[in-house]
C-alpha cells in the first residue's frame, strides 16, 4: 500500500489492462496507487505468473482491485470487462492505462480533473515521444490518426492509438455491447472513433510515452503484420461507417461553427 494513499473516488477509476507484461506491472501499479484510488487490474489471461504476484501485492490494500480472466480475450475484452463491473459498483469513468510501463502515472490526477470538470468529455493522451520511440511505431501511428480524423471530420482527437485516456463509461459500455469487434488491438483506435460519432467530445492533454528496452524490462506484444492487418480491416469499417453517417457529421459540424 502506498504510504500516503489518494482519498478514495467513487466516480472514477484507474483501471490496466494486463497481459504478459513481465515484472514491470508491479511498479505500474505502484506508481498508479500512489496517485489515485482506486486501481483496477484486469488481468487478460497471463501466463507469466504475473497475476499471482498481483494478487499478492493487493494484499492488505483496499484500494487495489485485482480481476483473472481464464483466458487471453484481448485489450479491449479486458476493458470491457472492467467497466462492466465498474458500472456495477457504480463508477461513471474509467482511466486506462497500460501495464508496462508506457504510460505516465504521475498525470493520472491531471486528466482525472479534466474529466471531472467536463464528465460528458473523454480525455485523451497526446503522446509526446522521446529519442528512444522506434521510428517506425512513430511515423505508422500517423496513417491511423489521419484515418480517425477523417471518419470523425476532424472532431479533434489528437492520436487515436495512445491508451492513457479516460473513458465516461456508459457511452463506451453501449458502444462495446452493440459492437462484436472493438476487442483486441484494434480496442483504442475505434473507441474514440464511435465515441466522437455519438457526440462525446475529445479534449486531448499531452502526455509523454516511454518505450522501455528488454534490459529496463520492457515488453512488446506488437506484431507489425497481424496488428496493421488488423488495424486495416478496422479503418474499412469505421470508413463504411462514416459515409452511412456522413450527413449526421456534417450537420454536426455546421452547428457548432454556428455556436
Amino acid at each position: 500500500m502506498p504510504e500516503t494513499t489518494p482519498a478514495p473516488s467513487t466516480t472514477h477509476l484507474v483501471l490496466i489492462p494486463s497481459y504478459n507484461p513481465g515484472p514491470q506491472v508491479l511498479e505500474t501499479v505502484r506508481q498508479a496507487r500512489a496517485q489515485w484510488t482506486p486501481v483496477w487490474v484486469v488481468v487478460d489471461g497471463s501466463t507469466d505468473g504475473t497475476d499471482r504476484s498481483l494478487q499478492a501485492l493487493a494484499q492488505g490494500d483496499e484500494g487495489l482491485r485485482i480481476i483473472v480472466l481464464p483466458e487471453n480475450r484481448g485489450k479491449g475484452s479486458a476493458v470491457l470487462e472492467g467497466i462492466g463491473l465498474a458500472a456495477q459498483a457504480g463508477f461513471t469513468h474509467a482511466l486506462t492505462m497500460d501495464s508496462d510501463g508506457q504510460h505516465p502515472a504521475d498525470l493520472i490526477p491531471t486528466f482525472m480533473a479534466a474529466s471531472l470538470k467536463a464528465p460528458q468529455a473523454m480525455v485523451l493522451g497526446k503522446p509526446v515521444f522521446g529519442p528512444e520511440a522506434p521510428a517506425l511505431r512513430v511515423n505508422g501511428r500517423k496513417v491511423s490518426n489521419g484515418w480517425a480524423n477523417l471518419e470523425t471530420l476532424w472532431m479533434g482527437i489528437g492520436d487515436s492509438l495512445y491508451g492513457f485516456r479516460v473513458y465516461p463509461i456508459a457511452p463506451l459500455s453501449r458502444i462495446m455491447q452493440a459492437n462484436p469487434f472493438m476487442r483486441r488491438f484494434d480496442f483504442d483506435p475505434e473507441a474514440v472513433v464511435r465515441l466522437c460519432w455519438a457526440g462525446v467530445r475529445p479534449i486531448n492533454i499531452d502526455a509523454p510515452v516511454r518505450y522501455l528496452s528488454a534490459e529496463e524490462g520492457g515488453v512488446s506484444h506488437f506484431k507489425y503484420l497481424r496488428d496493421n492487418t488488423l488495424l486495416t480491416w478496422m479503418h474499412t469499417r469505421l470508413f463504411l461507417g462514416f459515409v452511412v453517417r456522413l450527413p449526421l457529421l456534417i450537420w454536426r459540424r455546421l452547428r457548432a461553427s454556428g455556436d
